[in-house]
Formats: structure tokens, sequence, C-alpha cells
């Protein structure tokens, strides 16, 4: 099983970035996915996480309204659309697959990408 992460960089507070997320090895439609992101000296955060068939979705209080995320399962890719980004939401983003429901606990998360660096100036 692989989660391979994409779209991380810097941009300027008020930008947008969006992040992908592709996964092999499995099946990708039965699986949760789950974003969550790590700042320096910080806890891991849960930011968002999605249904095995989209039909539901989760967000973290501090990013309800800016954050989007979404899947395609024909392309066994999960996508995480920031917009409003601040420089509070600077870190390293991470998504994560689990067998059967959504969680915001990323210890019941199986399987984990490498992480992809936000980084959001001033």
């Amino acid at each position: 099983v692989q989660l391979v992460e994409s779209g991380g960089g810097l941009v300027q507070a008020g930008g947008s970035l969006r992040l992908s997320c592709t996964a092999s090895g499995r099946t990708f439609v039965t699986d949760a996915m789950g974003w969550f992101r790590q700042a320096p000296g910080k806890e891991r955060e849960f930011v968002a996480a999605i249904g095995g068939r989209g039909g539901e979705t989760y967000y973290g209080d501090s990013v309800k309204g800016r954050f989007t995320i979404s899947r395609d399962n024909a392309k066994s890719t999960v996508y995480l659309q920031m917009s409003s980004l601040k420089p509070e939401d600077t870190a390293v983003y991470s998504c994560a697959a689990k067998v059967g429901f959504s969680s915001y606990y990323y210890e019941r998360y199986d399987y984990w990408g490498q992480g992809t660096q936000v980084t959001v100036s001033s």
C-alpha cells in the first residue's frame, strides 16, 4: 500500500493550494481517507476526512469554511482544496487511509503518506 501526496509549496496568506494524495496497492473506493497536519513543536492535528463513497465529509474547526476535501475513486485520489490560507496553516500535511468509517483520530488510520510541506507566508 502506498499513498503519495503532492501539491504542497509556498504561498502567500490569503492564497490557495490544492493537495493531492494518490493511493495504490489496495481497494481505494472502500477506504475512508483523511488529511492531518503537523507543525514543528505541535501535535498532529486532524484537518479533514471523507468516507469511502465520498458521501460524508468532516473538518477540523480551524479549517471549516476554508478547506474542502474530495475524492475521485476512478483515479484513487483524494484532494484537499485549501483557500484563504493563513500563516498558522503552515505544516507538513499527510494523507491517511483506513478501512471502514472516517475518523478524527490519527491512531485509527492504517496507512500513511510521506507528507508534503505547506508554507504560508504573511
